[in-house]
C-alpha cells in the first residue's frame, strides 16, 4: 500500500510540476508572407543578371512571444531573408514597441540567409548594380516589409496563451567548411570528413499548448542557404525544412533561426532538389529530437542587448579614392563612388563597424547568443566551450548583416570571409586583430547581465 501511495506522489508531483511549467509561460505566434508583390531584384548572388521569373513557396516572416510569469516579454522574429540593415531593424523595433512596449533589447531579429530571396537594400550595397527603376522597386518593398513586420509582432505579442518550453538537440550532416574545401585541387577526392571546423548540431525548442499538442518549434543550423542560384524565390533548405516540419505537425508553426554557419555550405549544391533533400533531412532531425527526451525550459526570462564597434583598417582619403576611380573590377569601382559620396556627405568613411550582440536567457535552463552579421563557425564552437556545463544555442545573422564576422584565426588567413568579402558590404578593407575577443567579450558581459 506505501508503494502504492508513493506512486500517486510521484504522478501527482510530475502533474503538478507540468501544470507549473504550463502557467509560467505565455506564447504567441504569428505569420505573414513577405513574397514581393511586384518582382524585386534577388538578393545574395551578385552575378544574377536578371529579375526573379517566378516562386516555387512563399517567403515567410514568423514571430514567437514567450511572456514569463512575471511579464518579462521576449519577440523572437525568424525571416526568409538575406539579411537587413540595422536601421531597418530598429525602425520596426521602435515602431513596435510604441504598441507593444518591448523594448529593442527584446526583440531578436534572425534572417534565414537565403540566397533566393528579395534585395533589402543597404545590405551588401555594391553587390548589385541595380537600375533607379529596380532601386525604386526595392525600396518600396523595404517600406512593405517594414509594415509587415511590425504587424507580425503586434500579432504575436496579442495572441499571448498558456504554453510549456522545452528543449533539445538534434544533428544533420549536410553542411562542411567552404573554406576547408576550397584548399582542394579540382579533381581531388572529397572527404568529408577533413572539411572542419563545422558545427552539425541542430537545436530545438519546442512549444505546446496547454493540451500538450505542438504549437510551435524554433530550430537552427550553421550552414548557409546557398544550395541553388535559380531565378525563382525560395527559403532553399530552410524553406524546405519548415515546410516539412509543418506538414508532420499540423496547426503548428515552424521557425528556422540560422547558426554560426559564415564558413559552411551544403554540399553537394547547385539543384533545388538538393534544397528540398536538405531540407527534408534537416526536418528530420529535428523530429528526431522532438521524439527523444526534451529538457523543460522554466525560469526567468532575461535579455541583454548590446551594439559592439569592429574596428577595421584606416579609411582611405579622398586624394587615394579620387586616384582609384575607374580601377579594378565593378565592385571596386562601386564601393570607390560610394566612399567618396559618403566622404561628400558625411565628411568621413567609418572605422568600425557596429555589430549588435543579444543574450537571452530562460533562467538556468537555456541561454541564446545572437550575433549580427555572417559569424564563422569558430564562435560557436568557442561560446559552447567557454560557457561549458550549461545548454547555449549560438545564432548568428541577427538583428543585422553588417559583414562577415571573421574569428582570428579566419582574419588571419585571409581570403574570402576574411577580407575580400567586405567590398560587397560597402566597407573599405578588413577588421583589425582582436575581432574575436570584442566579440566573445560583449557575450561575457551579456551572459553576466542576464545572471
Amino acid at each position: 500500500m506505501r508503494s502504492i501511495r508513493l506512486l500517486c506522489t510521484s504522478v501527482l508531483l510530475g502533474l503538478w510540476t507540468c501544470s507549473a511549467l504550463a502557467a509560467d509561460w505565455k506564447v504567441g505566434i504569428a505569420r505573414v508572407d513577405i513574397t514581393p508583390e511586384k518582382p524585386v531584384w534577388m538578393a545574395g548572388y551578385a552575378a544574377r543578371d536578371h529579375l526573379p521569373e517566378g516562386t516555387i513557396h512563399p517567403l515567410w516572416a514568423k514571430a514567437l512571444a514567450i511572456e514569463d510569469s512575471a511579464g518579462s516579454r521576449l519577440v523572437v522574429v525568424t525571416t526568409d531573408l538575406i539579411g537587413m540593415p540595422r536601421e531597418l531593424g530598429d525602425a520596426v523595433c521602435a515602431r513596435a514597441k510604441k504598441s507593444t512596449g518591448i523594448d529593442r533589447g527584446r526583440v531578436l531579429l534572425n534572417f534565414s540567409h537565403t540566397h533566393c530571396g528579395p534585395v533589402v537594400l543597404a545590405c551588401a550595397p555594391v553587390a548589385y548594380g541595380l537600375t533607379s527603376e529596380q532601386h525604386a522597386d526595392a525600396e518600396a518593398y523595404a517600406r512593405t516589409l517594414q509594415d509587415k513586420l511590425v504587424k507580425l509582432i503586434e500579432a504575436a505579442s496579442a495572441d499571448l496563451r498558456p504554453a510549456r518550453l522545452a528543449y533539445g538537440e538534434g544533428k544533420a550532416t549536410f553542411a562542411i567548411n567552404r573554406r576547408a574545401r576550397r584548399t582542394l585541387k579540382k579533381g581531388e577526392p572529397v572527404d568529408r570528413s577533413a572539411l572542419v571546423p563545422v558545427d552539425h548540431s541542430v537545436p530545438v525548442l519546442r512549444v505546446t499548448d496547454a493540451q500538450g499538442k505542438v504549437a510551435a518549434v524554433l530550430f537552427g543550423y550553421a550552414c548557409h542557404n546557398t544550395t541553388t542560384p535559380i531565378y525563382h524565390y525560395n527559403g532553399d533548405y530552410a524553406g524546405y525544412a519548415q515546410i516539412a516540419l509543418e506538414a508532420a505537425h499540423p496547426g503548428a508553426t515552424a521557425l528556422f533561426m540560422i547558426g554560426c554557419g559564415g564558413d559552411s555550405n551544403p554540399d553537394p549544391r547547385g539543384k533545388i532538389e538538393l534544397a528540398e533533400q536538405y531540407g527534408k533531412s534537416l526536418a528530420a532531425a529535428v523530429d528526431k529530437a522532438l521524439a527523444g527526451k526534451l529538457q523543460p525550459v522554466g525560469g526567468r526570462l532575461s535579455t541583454a542587448y548590446e551594439v559592439v564597434d569592429l574596428p577595421v583598417v584606416d579609411p582611405p582619403t579622398k586624394k587615394e579614392l579620387e586616384e582609384r576611380r575607374g580601377q579594378g573590377n565593378k565592385y571596386h569601382q562601386r564601393l570607390t563612388e560610394r566612399l567618396l559620396a559618403q566622404l561628400e556627405k558625411e565628411g568621413s568613411i567609418p572605422a568600425t563597424v557596429p555589430c549588435p550582440i543579444q543574450v537571452v536567457r530562460f533562467g538556468e535552463d537555456l541561454s541564446i547568443v545572437a550575433i549580427a552579421g555572417e559569424a564563422v563557425i569558430d564562435y560557436a564552437l568557442r561560446l559552447k566551450e567557454e560557457f561549458a556545463g550549461q545548454r547555449l544555442w549560438v545564432a548568428s545573422y541577427s538583428n543585422s548583416v553588417p559583414a562577415y564576422i571573421p574569428s582570428e584565426r579566419v582574419l588571419k588567413e585571409g581570403g574570402y570571409e576574411g577580407a575580400t568579402a567586405m567590398v560587397y558590404f560597402g566597407i573599405h578593407g578588413p577588421f583589425l586583430p582582436g575581432v574575436e575577443d570584442r566579440v566573445v567579450g560583449a557575450v561575457r558581459r551579456l551572459m553576466d547581465l542576464c545572471r
